[in-house]
């Protein structure tokens, strides 16, 4: 049997592994929660958000360039859920969330949100949020939480991360048709399933205001649809908010960035592309 120097030779001891060569992905970063969990276990709030992680991401390509080394999850008492801007040039993407006590799907509903945030690179100190197009942002991760919350239920029944406990995968199924069924009375009486475009054209100064308006919370459902139909398009969520101006240029420019940076990172341009089409953006005169 051969043997080996306990002594490393100092040009190998100067070498990183090969292990610290690889960057975190999303999906592989350190968890860690904050803040004040209450009567709940950390370790079952931590198991909680690392399988809604994984519904979220499993089977995703990451391909942004602006992906965090770490995520901390952190619950407030108060206020809404969010992503912390915080401005310490760390590589760390930091979410709120306000739930209460072992509400687990409510938890991974506003974890998967923020997740979505985060995938879509707004996560970083100047991701400050702006008209006209951050509805589109919203009504985006509401989508990739649905499906994650989707996806959670099924996995949750198969193999919950609590004993005996598989049957919670039915009230996480619930919770998530709860929303789905608000959400499609808002996009049938606002008109968006029977016109898209004209849906657009004509509430255009309501839709744009920021945040999760209602015509944001509609128009999730059809992107909802897309990542169904076409699993792949879920990637082009990476693509985001590369450019200077972010989300504070027009639709039609948006888009236009946006296809440029799927190309950029190889990533599938089908969602830009489709949404082109459902709003029949053309290029705006300045």
């Amino acid at each position: 049997m051969a043997k080996f120097s306990a002594i490393l030779d100092p040009g190998y001891a100067a070498m990183p592994s090969p292990r610290n060569k690889t960057p975190a992905t999303l999906l592989s970063a350190p968890l860690e929660l904050a803040g004040n969990w209450g009567r709940m276990l950390s370790q079952a709030a931590e198991q909680v958000v690392e399988k809604a992680r994984r519904a979220c991401l499993d089977g995703v390509r990451l391909l942004s360039d602006r992906q965090p080394a770490r995520l901390r999850v952190d619950r407030h008492g108060t206020g809404q859920p969010a992503i912390w801007l915080h401005p310490d040039g760390s590589s760390m993407a930091w979410i709120i969330v306000d739930i209460g006590e072992r509400d687990w799907s409510k938890l991974a509903y506003q974890f998967g949100h923020e997740l979505g945030h985060v995938l879509a690179n707004s996560w970083q100190a100047d991701a400050k949020p702006a008209p006209p197009c951050q509805w589109l942002e919203e009504a985006m991760v509401e989508a990739f939480s649905l499906r994650g919350l989707g996806r959670l239920a099924k996995d949750w029944k198969q193999d919950p991360p609590f004993a005996g406990d598989s049957a919670f995968g039915d009230a996480i199924a619930e919770y998530r048709a709860d929303i789905i069924k608000r959400y499609t009375a808002l996009a049938d009486s606002q008109g968006l399933t029977r016109d898209a475009a004209r849906w657009f054209a004509d509430h255009r100064n309501e839709i744009e205001i920021p945040g999760l308006n209602p015509f944001a919370q509609a128009m999730c459902l059809t992107i909802l649809a897309e990542y169904e139909q076409v699993p792949d398009c879920i990637e082009a969520l990476g693509a985001l908010n590369r450019w200077p101006g972010r989300s504070g240029v027009p639709i039609a420019e948006y888009l236009r960035r946006w296809k440029k940076s799927c190309t950029e990172l190889q990533a599938s341009p089908h969602l830009p592309v489709r949404l082109q089409q459902l709003l029949h953006v053309t290029r705006e005169r300045r």
